[in-house]
């Protein structure tokens, strides 16, 4: 048995990752969050010690430490623009570090942690749930088996509607989460650059603070995509959230197979077997660039779901 810690166990993914750690047969010894409304703790570890405020979270760990308990991981499930901060906490407190995506908003911060890592003798790892979706492993072993010089055309729809609380939290603000494109898109990115191989070009059409549309040129795929957060978005009929993906026009099916992927996650990282930090530095850089690019505008028929008129802002900004 292992022993976690855990930050930002308030958040939206945090139950995914106590379920992960309960289900793998291991124990939460403490955790920490700014928020006080971590009720769900009660569900998985309700003698775990709480804390609001980071250096109590800290002092206690290392009390811990002093009485010869050790702490094998800790887990990060904090805003986007903190994953690297809490990653190089976890690492010089002597333990491994398994951060949700994205592990940093910039490239360059994955290589300061890589060197962190170097320095502590720990790991960090990263979530990539995706890669583990049977669905899309048998893609990639498709794509793998296929002709080497075979460039295919994919189309990536997702739709994920929000509220207005969206835009009045960390995640509506670009410097804190990434926009859109991050915080809804990087395991897509991810994805589809672990299937088709590493971008070669990239062109955003349209970026808002609900939606992103552009092109990725990958090794072995030309990639159309569409990403929003805005309900009106959805195709007539559907409720809820709205993935598609085709490959050369026929729908890659993988609407199913999302509930225990978390809990495969840690049992790859538990075995040895997890993807390490460095692994995220392609679509880290992808999700970069199209934060940074200057939108060119549509161009025909680019895509049907970016034809929506921009609205503007809830908020007004």
């Amino acid at each position: 048995m292992k022993n976690f810690a855990l930050i930002g166990v308030g958040g939206y993914i945090a139950p995914r990752h106590l379920k992960a750690i309960k289900e793998t047969g291991n124990e939460l010894i403490s955790a920490y969050d700014k928020s006080d409304s971590v009720g769900i703790i009660d569900s998985y570890f309700p003698r775990a010690s709480f804390f609001t405020e980071q250096e109590l979270f800290d002092r206690h760990n290392n009390h811990v430490k002093a009485k010869g308990i050790n702490i094998d991981y800790l887990t990060v499930c904090s805003p986007n623009y903190l994953h690297d901060a809490h990653t190089r906490y976890g690492l010089r407190l002597g333990c491994d570090v398994i951060c949700e995506k994205p592990v940093a908003l910039s490239p360059w911060n994955i290589e300061a942690l890589e060197q962190v890592e170097q320095e502590t003798g720990r790991k960090a790892y990263t979530i990539f749930q995706l890669r583990l979706h049977p669905s899309v492993m048998a893609l990639k072993k498709k794509i793998e088996e296929g002709p080497k010089d075979k460039v295919y055309d994919v189309d990536l729809t997702y739709i994920t509607p929000r509220g207005y609380w969206y835009y009045a939290s960390w995640k509506g603000n670009v410097q804190k989460s990434g926009g859109v494109a991050t915080n809804i898109g990087v395991h897509f990115y991810d994805m589809l650059q672990w299937v088709f191989g590493p971008v070669q070009k990239s062109v955003v059409h349209v970026a808002s603070h609900d939606r992103v549309a552009g092109y990725l040129e990958l090794r072995q795929a030309r990639v159309r995509y569409f990403l929003s957060i805005n309900g009106e978005h959805l195709p007539q009929g559907v409720t809820g959230s709205y993935r598609s993906i085709t490959v050369d026009g026929e729908e890659f099916e993988f609407s199913n197979g999302f509930t225990d992927l978390h809990t495969r996650s840690y049992e790859e990282i538990l075995a040895g077997r997890g993807f390490r930090i460095a692994e995220a530095k392609g679509c880290i850089q992808t999700v970069y660039d199209i934060r940074h690019a200057e939108p060119i505008g549509l161009t025909g028929d680019y895509h049907p779901m970016a034809k929506y008129p921009l609205t503007k802002h809830p908020f007004g900004w």
